[in-house]
């Protein structure tokens, strides 16, 4: 349909390798890391890759293509699924606005992953506590005096004593 094309009459393709080309510059932007340093981690990724490639796949006349090895080396170094990778980037949110929501879903998922270390490590407590009762006192003292917070070892002790963290 007319009415289902933008301006100039080309309809935008939801997944291209135009769009991951953009999704490069752009996530490479955001996290701060230089053509070489994404190069780099791409080829820690187990893709090989130099800093001249990175540079024609943004910017290049005509622009380097992308191969499949490649563009999931790019989600990995990247933490995106391939699909999000291949959409086209939002609209309207600038570089030092991506730049704070990549920092708290890193904050999120750094938060997420010690609050699971946790809970294990307390279940792990709790399972010991159960099978040598006589060290339950000698544990909770150990954790006050780890801490050195009395009001914290008694979140933790109490977390211990409820057998997790969760």
């Amino acid at each position: 349909m007319a009415g289902d094309r933008p301006e100039g009459g080309e309809v935008p393709l939801l997944y291209s390798e135009g769009n991951v080309a953009a999704r490069v510059a752009l996530e490479r932007e955001v996290r701060g890391w230089s053509t070489t340093e994404l190069a780099e981690r791409v080829t820690r990724a187990g893709v090989k890759m130099n800093q001249t490639a990175v540079w024609r796949i943004e910017n290049g006349t005509p622009r380097r293509r992308i191969n499949l090895d490649e563009a999931l080396a790019f989600s990995r170094v990247f933490e995106l699924p391939l699909e999000e990778l291949m959409s086209p980037p939002l609209e309207g949110l600038d570089i030092a606005s991506r730049r704070l929501v990549q920092e708290a879903v890193e904050a999120f998922y750094a938060t997420r992953d010690a609050r699971d270390r946790l809970h294990h490590a307390v279940v792990a407590i709790a399972n010991h506590i159960k099978a040598h009762p006589d060290n339950s006192r000698a544990i909770h003292e150990q954790c006050l005096r780890l801490m050195g917070d009395e009001r914290d070892a008694r979140t933790l002790s109490g977390d211990i004593e409820d057998g997790g963290h969760y």
